[in-house]
């Protein structure tokens, strides 16, 4: 089985995706993960490697055709990334993760110690511009297009648990004859 858990920054993919890799026993690959494992294998710090790829296509390019070959290659895995659902595309279950601008903020501020909400509105505002400008431009993507997901979870009105539950649930269902 091949799952995909994508959504925008703090709607929670990467605490699903951990939730349902230890639930289920996958394996879990985050394009996070992959462009720090490009960043060291390029022996560069992450804020460098990340100003390069911004220059540069074919770093963006490179991470999202490793993470699409490591879950083409595996069987049970979760791949957990913005462009996932759009980049697997044999998933066996699509799942995209949305939340309220406020509550994702409120989220990102703790997550990534960031001073105030304000400073986190407009660092990932233009984060989510520029992905979704790059989207379309490498691959034709739009980002805001949900028609390829089979499940759309809000992630503000539900814990993990209560989410995983949900998915289980959907997985189960999969796997039944």
């Amino acid at each position: 089985m091949r799952i995909t858990v994508s959504g925008l920054p703090g709607s929670g993919t990467t605490s699903l995706s951990r939730y349902l890799s230890e639930r289920h026993g996958f394996t879990m690959i985050s394009a996070g993960e992959v462009f720090r494992q490009c960043a060291k294998e390029h022996h560069m710090e992450l804020a460098e490697f990340g100003r390069l790829a911004e220059k540069d296509p074919a770093y963006d390019k490179m991470i999202d055709a490793r993470q699409k070959e490591i879950a083409e290659e595996k069987d049970n895995i979760i791949v957990e990334g913005r462009l996932s659902g759009w980049m697997v595309e044999k998933a066996d279950l699509k799942i995209w993760l949305f939340a309220p601008i406020s509550c994702r903020l409120d989220r990102i501020v703790f997550r990534d110690q960031i001073a105030d909400v304000e400073t986190a509105q407009a660092i990932t505002l233009e984060r989510e511009h520029c992905e979704a400008v790059r989207y379309r431009q490498y691959y034709d993507i739009d980002i805001n297009d949900l028609s390829i997901y089979h499940l759309i979870l809000n992630s503000e009105h539900w814990g993990i648990n209560e989410l995983g539950a949900i998915v289980d649930t959907a997985v189960a269902q999969l796997k039944a004859p």
